[in-house]
């Protein structure tokens, strides 16, 4: 227990982010770059999500460990994350895979990504670490979870969130008492445990925990001498803890940060095309699940210097126009129709053009009288005058790749590929 105010237990708190995963689900997406880095919302990239929860939450001690196709990431973080100024107390650290341990050993697990780096974390001195995924999307206050884990003498808090009993399969579960107190934990099985009172709906790991610095560092250092643990936070740490008795639960739902739109908490995984196609394109709606406006809890990131977006051409058949659509600075839309849209920073689409349920990543260029529906286009992609998408399956298939749900990815090696 404790009476220690909210904002100096943030103040005391190191946020610690795993940021090195590939996301293979994305495909093609994450050849170049790693999941967190991926751009999400027009302006944004999905890891500067877990960070400004972080800043927002009056956080200013931050590590990123980063593994996979990182520089992308790295340079990033190096122009939109800038801001911290050690002469008040502030860092935010980048960690790649360095080998810190021996000249062999990258990073194992998400636990091992934390051990390897301990020496970094310990010269910080903080009380306690927050252990953060980079890859959701979602808005959280962290220090009223931190809160929670003072105030119960947990040895570790898990942000969990609720789902369906029946989509809990692809998660690591909790099975909880009255008290939050965690009972078990198992990662994707075949029959969740329900929540209390709710028999219909499960509490799933959001991936984020909070320990006492100290604590963390004995398991760490018991987890690193265990030859078959396999270093991971949800396949060994948090299991051994909740066999102990010292583990709690955290829902989401009481640090969610929700604004004046948003009905219902918000957070995804968009780890696969259709989920990340279907996060984007729900922004354009009138009453978007999400609300990215809301000033007193931005979403920071690295910001172009680029001018406003511009509509031209105003004829019959050759009108700039967007309708229910999210378009970014640098963009310009001339003569195309764009309908439930979100363009990324310096997007070009041309006269005749029409794109229905399109994602733009930045600097893309849509040629004349393309039609595409329901696509994602990567990153400097040239469209070809004319192209079609959206409308034969079969071809779409053979050309790209085409999801589950019909949606197209569309990178430029397969424009390159295409048949001349």
């Amino acid at each position: 227990m404790t009476d220690t105010p909210r904002h100096i237990l943030a103040q005391q708190t190191m946020a610690y982010v795993l940021a090195g995963g590939r996301g293979s689900r994305l495909k093609e997406m994450t050849d170049i770059r790693a999941k967190p880095a991926v751009y999400f919302g027009g302006k944004t990239r999905i890891i500067d999500f877990a960070l400004s929860n972080a800043v927002n939450s009056g956080m200013r001690r931050i590590c990123v460990a980063t593994q996979y196709r990182a520089h992308s990431l790295i340079r990033h973080l190096q122009r939109g994350w800038s801001f911290f100024r050690a002469e008040r107390n502030e860092s935010l650290d980048i960690l790649p895979a360095s080998q810190q341990l021996d000249e062999t050993n990258w990073y194992k697990g998400t636990a091992d990504a934390v051990t390897q780096n301990l020496n970094i974390i310990k010269g910080y001195g903080p009380k306690y670490i927050l252990i953060l995924a980079g890859d959701h999307i979602y808005k959280q206050d962290y220090s009223i979870m931190v809160e929670q884990h003072v105030r119960s003498g947990a040895k570790v808090t898990v942000g969990c969130i609720e789902v369906p009993r029946d989509e809990a399969r692809a998660f690591g579960v909790m099975g909880v008492d009255d008290t939050d107190k965690i009972l078990e934990f198992v990662e994707k099985p075949e029959n969740p445990p329900a929540m209390p009172g709710d028999e219909s709906r499960a509490l799933a790991s959001m991936g984020i925990y909070v320990f006492e610095a100290e604590y963390l560092y004995e398991v760490l250092k018991k987890d690193a001498a265990n030859p078959d643990s396999t270093h991971d936070f949800g396949h060994d740490i948090i299991p051994a803890i909740v066999a102990q008795g010292g583990a709690y639960a955290h829902p989401f739902g009481r640090s969610c940060v929700l604004s004046g739109l948003e009905d219902t908490p918000y957070w995804r995984d968009v780890g696969t095309i259709d989920a990340y196609w279907q996060a984007n394109i729900d922004l354009t709606d009138f009453k978007p699940e999400l609300d990215l406006f809301q000033h007193d809890w931005p979403i920071w990131t690295y910001s172009e210097l680029v001018p406003p977006a511009k509509f031209i051409h105003n004829e019959e058949g050759r009108r700039g126009s967007a309708v229910s659509s999210m378009v970014s600075g640098g963009c310009i839309i001339s003569g195309s129709k764009l309908h439930r849209c979100l363009l990324s920073t310096g997007v070009r689409t041309h006269s005749f053009a029409e794109l229905d349920g399109v994602i733009v990543l930045p600097y893309a260029d849509i040629g004349r009288k393309a039609k595409i529906k329901n696509a994602v286009i990567d990153r400097g992609v040239k469209i070809p005058d004319g192209l079609v998408v959206g409308e034969d399956p079969k071809e779409d298939a053979r050309r790209f790749r085409r999801s589950e749900n019909g949606i197209c990815l569309i990178t430029q090696s397969m424009i390159d590929k295409l048949d001349g």
